[in-house]
């Protein structure tokens, strides 16, 4: 269960659940590989939390054009 950041802020940035799940787990694989973290601090120590904090500031997003 993610508690933070919460799903509906998370659902703000992202149209489904499903896209959302998709590029948290993408994005949290690019972070565990040594991808460089586009925040300077995290409140959650595992991966895919960052990366569902990375998708609420806004700074991972996805490509349309793919």
């Amino acid at each position: 269960m993610i508690l933070y950041p919460s799903v509906d802020k998370l659902l703000e940035k992202v149209d489904s659940r499903y896209k959302l799940i998709a590029l948290g787990a993408k994005r949290a694989h690019e972070l565990e590989q040594g991808e460089l973290p586009t925040l300077e601090k995290f409140d959650s120590v595992k991966p895919i939390g960052q990366a569902f904090e990375e998708i609420e500031a806004g700074n991972v997003v996805i490509d349309q054009t793919k």
